[in-house]
């Protein structure tokens, strides 16, 4: 069996401060997609924890909502 932190990846990402709740909600309508956690709330950076089989649809996700969670948008 496998241990589980070598199970997933990170990603670190600069989202805009105002919009992590928003992006926390549409992540946890994709049950066991990724864990999203925040490293520095007042700059926006935040963490995602993924399984590895789970890439493609949430950088798929992400790309759609680029736009919407951008800092510079």
């Amino acid at each position: 069996m496998k241990d589980n932190e070598n199970c997933f990846k990170e990603l670190y990402l600069g989202i805009a401060p105002s919009r992590f709740h928003f992006l926390k909600f549409i992540l946890e309508g994709y049950d066991g997609l990724t864990m999203l956690s925040s490293v520095n709330g007042k700059s926006g950076i935040v963490c995602l924890r993924y399984p590895a089989e789970s890439e493609r649809i949430l950088f798929e996700l992400l790309s759609n909502l680029a736009g919407k969670i951008s800092r510079y948008s």
